[in-house]
């Protein structure tokens, strides 16, 4: 039995949450609240590095986002969300990590705006911002005539990326307009049931908020 520990709130845990209802997989799905559940030991047990997502398969315990991704697709490749052909399966995998190491980290100057914090910082915003700009410019371009990177079906770069840009237009202020291709794969992405049912609720983000809160208080 599959089972993930994760948290709603979180990019890295939805990509997999996505991957495993995509791949129409039974799994048991525990939330591990980030107020300190992380750091209990029944969690360590499992990740000792106290972060979210962390897949168990029986008596297998797997930690960090794009390593489940690659074991999911693996042991269960229908449907297959990875590509063969060189030039497509490096579009995804590009995509994967320009995601994980640039558009990501991009996003944290950005946290205030999201959850409708005080305290923004106008020069990391302008620079995340352009950071975020040179990054949704290269996906722009690398989309094709096809509908998903470097694929016909939806690969796991569109899970990477998709957890991340449309929280970006939706709460983040980041319009999509200059990017058309971007926009309609966002667009799309949105409406597919994985999506839609593991969408982070308002009462996540609002909890999400509140823990900032208490710890912009303590510092």
């Amino acid at each position: 039995m599959l089972t993930l520990y994760h948290a709603p709130i979180s990019p890295k845990s939805r990509r997999v949450w996505i991957t495993l209802i995509e791949k129409g997989l039974e799994f048991e799905l525990v939330e591990i609240k980030l107020s300190g559940e992380q750091f209990q030991p029944d969690f360590l047990a499992i990740n000792p590095f106290h972060h979210v997502p962390a897949l168990v398969d029986d008596d297998f315990s797997i930690v960090e986002s794009l390593a489940i991704l690659d074991y999911l697709e693996a042991k269960y490749p229908t449907p297959k969300m990875l590509p063969t052909e060189a030039k497509d399966l490096t579009i995804v995998r590009m995509v994967q990590m320009v995601s994980v190491n640039e558009l990501l980290p991009a996003i944290y100057p950005l946290v205030q705006r999201i959850l409708d914090l005080p305290g923004e910082d106008p020069e990391k915003v302008e620079q995340a911002e352009q950071k975020i700009a040179t990054v949704l410019t290269f996906f722009d371009k690398l989309l094709d005539d096809r509908p998903y990177f470097g694929s016909d079906n939806l690969t796991l770069a569109d899970v990477v990326a998709g957890t991340i840009i449309p929280i970006l237009s939706s709460k983040g202020g980041i319009s999509l307009d200059n990017y058309p291709k971007i926009s309609t794969w966002s667009s799309g992405l949105i409406t597919r049931p994985a999506w839609q049912n593991s969408e982070a609720t308002e009462e996540a983000f609002a909890e999400f908020r509140s823990n900032m809160l208490a710890r912009m208080e303590q510092n």
